[in-house]
């Protein structure tokens, strides 16, 4: 069962929400972060990309960066730019986004601190690997600040009862309510004081078998990591870290898409020849075309679209993992044809989240950077957690989840 508890966030007073809130520290460049900022002294790139601080060839990895990121985290404090609850409590933060069909879909998720040790002992669920040198990068990082400055994000299975509160709760006035400049998502933030609400998200995430990581494998593994160095003991704060949990059911995974460089030698028409060994091979023409269920895929191709169906026979249904898309396009396209291995360091291949749309893959390949593309249909967030319980992971950029959680609504300190 997870075990979860209220905190004493810190966060920015409401009417300077709007100057520090950012993008993760992930998604963008430093280059792009310092743009961002440009002279805002109030920013979070301040603290999550402390590089910017420094000459623009600084490194984010320059040891500077770490002790400038903490330095600048109590400034803000200090200025009142960052502000700490008096009271532990829990929160609700919201999100919306414009789906493809023109809905504007929202999602609710409650803030909490879960425990590293369910993280270590497999109760908090993770369906990708990380990487040593991301995780020591973000354990540096929180070590410095000594705080958890950007959530995880989880998802739990449908639950009644926390449904019913969000409900509750998100009927309430928000204490910040605005629209990202970057990309004009909505977010909406809510504090929960209530005593009586408090003590049913604590017993109702007490009943819960697991919880799953969408996002921040590497914050996950960071704080985990940090937790066990301070062997503070199971109940301090240091072995707590900060996340939002949302419904899975309320989440999106887009589709998360690649491009190639070659054709490994082949001409258009041997390639065409060899996906036919596995695949129905049809010319949608120029006009933009989309999978429509899982084990079809779109490939452009010299100004064409073209609809693949992988033939029965090529995966094995019972299978969690050759189920996938992913899986498939991997073997029977891209290493039994192109001859593309270590989808991690390959050169000669590079992907597209699915944010970006069809016309950023028709761009790169009408461009020549890219001979073609290959459309997936989304990972479902049940194979997602499919994945998660039978201890299986997820092949490389199999996943994209939108939107992304805004940092700087509130941030747990490991005091």
């Amino acid at each position: 069962m997870p075990r979860i508890k209220p905190f004493r966030g810190i966060r920015p007073p409401q009417d300077l929400v709007e100057l520090v809130e950012s993008r993760p520290y992930d998604v963008l460049e430093s280059d792009e972060a310092r743009v961002e900022a440009g002279d805002n002294e109030k920013s979070l790139y301040h603290i999550i990309k402390p590089e910017i601080n420094f000459e623009p060839e600084c490194s984010e990895y320059d040891e500077r960066c770490y002790t400038e990121g903490a330095r600048q985290f109590r400034l803000f404090q200090e200025n009142g730019w960052l502000v700490q609850d008096e009271e532990e409590n829990y929160y609700l933060y919201a999100q919306a986004m414009t789906h493809r069909d023109g809905q504007l879909h929202w999602q609710y998720g409650l803030v909490v601190c879960a425990h590293v040790d369910d993280y270590m002992n497999g109760v908090i669920k993770k369906h990708e690997l990380t990487r040593r040198d991301k995780e020591d990068d973000r354990m540096r990082h929180v070590r410095e600040t000594n705080a958890n400055v950007e959530p995880v994000f989880l998802a739990f299975k449908h639950n009644p009862a926390l449904l019913a509160l969000i409900d509750k709760v998100a009927a309430q006035t928000p204490v910040y309510d605005f629209v990202a400049p970057i990309d004009g998502f909505s977010h909406k933030f809510w504090v929960i004081s209530d005593a009586a609400d408090k003590a049913l998200i604590t017993e109702e995430f007490a009943k819960m078998d697991a919880l799953y990581i969408a996002d921040g494998h590497h914050r996950s593994a960071a704080a985990a990591r940090v937790g066990a160095e301070k062997g503070a003991g199971p109940d301090a704060e240091s072995s707590f870290y900060m996340a939002v949990c949302f419904p899975a059911e309320q989440l999106t995974v887009l589709d998360y898409n690649r491009v190639v460089k070659d054709l490994n030698g082949n001409t258009k028409e041997e390639f065409l020849q060899k996906l036919a060994v596995n695949f129905d091979v049809e010319c949608k023409g120029a006009e933009e075309w989309h999978p429509e269920h899982a084990h079809q895929f779109a490939l452009y191709l010299d100004g064409e679209w073209y609809a693949l169906e992988a033939h029965a026979g090529t995966f094995d249904p019972t299978d969690p993992i050759g189920v996938l898309d992913v899986d498939i396009s991997s073997r029977l396209i891209l290493q039994d044809i192109l001859e593309i291995g270590d989808l991690r360091s390959s050169k000669r291949i590079d992907f597209v989240g699915g944010l970006r749309g069809y016309g950023e893959l028709k761009r790169r390949v009408d461009s020549g950077e890219m001979v073609a593309a290959l459309a997936l249909f989304p990972v479902s967030m049940d194979q997602v957690m499919n994945i998660a319980d039978t201890g299986n992971i997820m092949p490389p950029k199999a996943t994209w989840f939108e939107p992304k959680l805004r940092s700087g609504l509130v941030i747990h300190s490991l005091d």
